[in-house]
């Protein structure tokens, strides 16, 4: 069994060396946020965490490893040095190939220790994808990008979390003139999977999930627009067949109604905006993705690498701090339910 001591092992990246990234994680790490229940070893340059202090202004005790071995052995805030990033000439705000290339080469090495069994989840702070790309690395958005290190081809997608109120989306980054002929009675049941087993994972053993409908007031009977007819609504009543507490669908401004009402505790939306226009309204800097479907938990903040404001030391580390919570919590349930396997 698991003793009540245990505290996972999370891989922390601190994102884009030009963003908020290093900022908000030495804010956090001064907050007590990330040692607290777990034992975290950020993976990247030390020197670009000292950069991320000073423009915090913070002053966080940290040990400095070689290897992950060492790292294991060591309390408090670990950073796990990979010496290939000086940050004292870096311009912040600024796009830059390198950036991109330490941001996700820094998570693919978490991925190969979770995919060692050393590492029990990873929390990222804010990547740049343009960055990314210029290095080299393709993706559509940063699931693409774990599913490739983890090698991982199965049901997966990115689930936004505020307040423990949970949204999937069924397409995702595709043009508006698209979303009709991409949904698909496989598509939909495959995002309510997703998220009825994510939500277990986060330890809610009996999710409540809403479905939301495309067309404006539910597409009134088939008279605006058939796709509730003839594909959202049927496929609702299979999930509900295969056992999963499922409703709907529900017209879209009035399903965010029953949600933030805590009717249910997750929305599977049609789109992209469909859902994340609500939750950025509702609460934009303390949001929260999770990498949903891989191998191991993966979260991070909703918000991007805030070029804009990088280097000024007022990024808001919540949405950060929010993300490292879960991805804790979920390490630990994913654990115990493996010694309960085994």
């Amino acid at each position: 069994m698991i003793s009540k001591g245990y505290k996972p092992v999370i891989g922390v990246t601190m994102g884009d060396p030009a963003g908020v990234g290093p900022e908000i994680v030495a804010k956090a790490a001064a907050q007590g946020i990330l040692a607290k229940d777990a034992h975290p070893i950020i993976v990247g340059d030390q020197r670009l965490f000292k950069r991320g202090m000073e423009i915090a202004k913070v002053k966080v005790d940290f040990q400095v490893a070689a290897t992950l071995e060492e790292a294991l052995t060591m309390d408090g805030i670990v950073v796990l040095d990979t010496r290939k990033f000086d940050a004292a000439d870096l311009v912040m705000g600024e796009l830059r190939e390198e950036c991109g290339r330490d941001a996700a080469t820094n998570i693919q090495t978490c991925v190969q220790y979770c995919r060692q069994g050393l590492m029990d989840g990873i929390c990222f702070a804010p990547n740049n994808k343009a960055a990314m790309k210029k290095a080299g690395f393709v993706l559509h958005g940063a699931i693409d990008l774990l599913a490739g290190f983890f090698q991982f081809t199965g049901n997966r997608g990115e689930l936004n979390v505020l307040d423990d109120v949970w949204t999937a989306r069924v397409t995702s980054h595709i043009p508006v003139k698209d979303i009709s002929a991409r949904l698909t009675e496989e598509g939909i049941l495959n995002s309510i999977h997703l998220v009825n087993d994510t939500l277990k994972r986060a330890g809610i053993a009996k999710p409540r999930i809403a479905v939301a409908a495309l067309n404006p007031h539910g597409g009134e009977g088939g008279t605006c627009g058939r796709e509730e007819v003839e594909v959202i609504a049927p496929t609702v009543e299979k999930a509900k067949a295969m056992g999963i507490e499922t409703d709907g669908p529900f017209p879209a401004d009035t399903l965010f109604i029953k949600l933030f009402n805590r009717e249910y505790d997750a929305a599977v939306t049609m789109f992209h905006d469909q859902g994340q226009i609500a939750m950025k309204l509702k609460g934009f800097d303390q949001g929260v993705t999770v990498m949903a479907g891989l191998p191991n938990p993966v979260t991070t903040c909703s918000h991007g690498s805030a070029f804009d404001i990088a280097g000024k030391g007022i990024a808001n580390p919540g949405a950060w701090g929010n993300s490292y919570g879960l991805v804790v919590k979920m390490a630990a349930v994913d654990k115990l339910a493996r010694v309960k396997e085994g």
